[in-house]
């Protein structure tokens, strides 16, 4: 069973980024109007636009989905599990790492 205040906190979570969603909108509108029509000579753009850039910039450069509204997020990168393998690593394994590493570098 849920609890009900989970369920609010995550409603107003979804609220909460829905409205820096749309800030951020107007933000990139009134930044692409103001800069690069003068420095540019690009057409100035609509709420609409400027929304659909926000929308492919985020697909692009960003995570689609927020770590901890839609799901678990852990923040370990990739650099910093393999990192912790490395430092947990006896000689013998190490050994045979760096060997496996040089075969694979052509080294």
């Amino acid at each position: 069973m849920r609890k009900p205040g989970k369920m609010k906190r995550k409603l107003l979570y979804l609220l909460f980024f829905v409205a820096v969603f749309v800030c951020l909108s107007g933000g990139v509108m009134f930044l692409w109007n103001l800069i690069l029509p003068q420095l540019t000579h690009l057409a100035k753009i609509n709420y609409w636009q400027a929304l659909g850039l926000t929308v492919l910039s985020r697909i692009l450069f960003g995570r689609l989905f927020f770590g901890g509204l839609f799901g678990k997020y852990k923040g370990e990168g990739r650099a910093d599990i393999l990192k912790d393998k490395l430092m947990t690593m006896d000689e013998a394994d190490k050994a045979a790492f760096k060997e496996e590493w040089r075969k694979r570098c052509g080294r």
